[in-house]
């Protein structure tokens, strides 16, 4: 019997992130299921359907990235209706996330609630914690009615608890294998950023917004010296930094990013908010260790095998948790995160993991026949035997 999984979200941008890579990697892991058919429901321009790909207008959020925010419920739950999915999978709390709970009891299938970001404390981070409560007893009354609730840490499973939301999960994300790895490696790209090649090139990349403390890298780089650099990757950077910080202002496709990041010698990351924290996986993919923050989930990712934790918001301990890696052996961290990573953060995995997901909810139970993410090209495996 073959399962119908449709995804839905407004988290589907140009220049989108962890939602809009994860629901690409589902598509692309869910063809090779003979099992499977797999819709999306996403925001656009106008209404299309590009095979299992349906678009539906939605006005643009100002300088919101490219981002657009449905307000027609009706027609987000019309076009679940028609298309006739099995399991409906919601990835944001917003229209799309009322949309699915209609459609579900219209069609009798069950409705899983993803919940990426921890809402209250973003918006609180902006406009201030006046609201926390208001949006908390918003996102408890929508996630209480999903069959089902999953969340990509442990922090994110505490914080639903807290607010009495019931059958909650914690379901991983996952990291391309293949893309990510240290065989990637640029050797030019330090020439062309007029990097010192014998520098210990820190890296950060993301969109530098506010949760992300970007600011404390820059702060934390006069501590470390002309013997550090940090590349920052990403839009809406700093626009003022010293001079052995060097800026990529802008979006990078994912095929470069591997490239860049495997060319770097450790990922940092200041951000103390992170309720997955994908970049910490892809720079432990590529073989970097990580100097991340003790709160949020980063903490969750970040073991001392791979990398080391600073207190948040302290650039001091940040540059000292740097130093502390380069004066043992950043290289064996970074090994270690590569086989972190392969052990739990493959695709195949977390797919598999869904899928458990789903039959427990229909009954449906599918066969997966892909290969697995870690049959890796020759040259991978080599280094990671003779490193090993």
């Amino acid at each position: 019997m073959a399962l119908h999984i449709a995804d839905i979200t407004m988290f589907y941008a140009p220049a989108s992130g962890g939602v809009r890579t994860f629901l690409e990697a589902k598509a692309d892991w869910y063809r090779s299921q003979p099992q499977i058919r797999h819709s999306m429901v996403v925001p656009g321009a106008v209404c299309a359907d590009e095979g299992d790909i349906h678009t539906l207008p939605a006005p643009r959020i100002p300088f919101g990235n490219g981002y657009r925010f449905p307000t027609l419920r009706q027609a987000w739950t019309d076009k679940l209706v028609a298309i006739k999915p099995d399991i409906i999978e919601v990835q944001d709390p917003y229209v799309p996330g009322w949309a699915a709970i209609d459609a579900g009891q219209a069609l009798g299938v069950p409705v899983i609630g993803y919940y990426h970001s921890d809402l209250p404390r973003l918006v609180g981070s902006r406009v201030g914690h006046w609201t926390d409560i208001i949006l908390d007893t918003y996102i408890g009354r929508l996630y209480r009615r999903f069959d089902r609730v999953l969340v990509p840490s442990h922090v994110m499973a505490e914080k639903l608890e807290r607010l009495r939301v019931p059958n909650v999960f914690v379901q991983p994300l996952g990291v391309d294998l293949h893309l990510f790895r240290h065989s990637r490696k640029d050797m030019r790209m330090r020439q062309r950023l007029g990097i010192d090649p014998n520098a210990r090139l820190l890296v950060f990349a993301g969109r530098g917004s506010h949760e992300k403390n970007v600011p404390l890298l820059v702060k934390m780089m006069p501590l470390l010296g002309e013997r550090y650099r940090l590349l920052l990757i990403g839009s809406h950077m700093p626009k003022s930094y010293p001079d052995n910080v060097h800026v990529v202002d802008h979006f990078v496709p994912k095929e470069e990013l591997a490239c860049m990041l495997a060319a770097c010698d450790a990922l940092v990351h200041a951000g103390d908010r992170e309720t997955f924290g994908l970049v910490v996986l892809e720079a432990m993919a590529a073989g970097l260790p990580v100097i991340g923050v003790d709160q949020g989930a980063v903490a969750e990712l970040v073991t001392p095998e791979c990398g080391k934790l600073a207190r948040a918001g302290d650039a001091h301990s940040f540059a000292a948790a740097v130093r502390e890696v380069f004066a043992g052996d950043p290289v064996a961290m970074g090994r270690n995160g590569r086989r972190r990573v392969e052990a739990t953060f493959g695709w195949d995995g977390v797919m598999s993991g869904l899928l458990g997901h789903y039959a427990a909810l229909t009954n449906v139970a599918v066969d997966a026949a892909a290969l697995r993410e870690t049959d890796l090209p020759d040259e991978e495996h080599v280094r990671v035997a003779a490193t090993g």
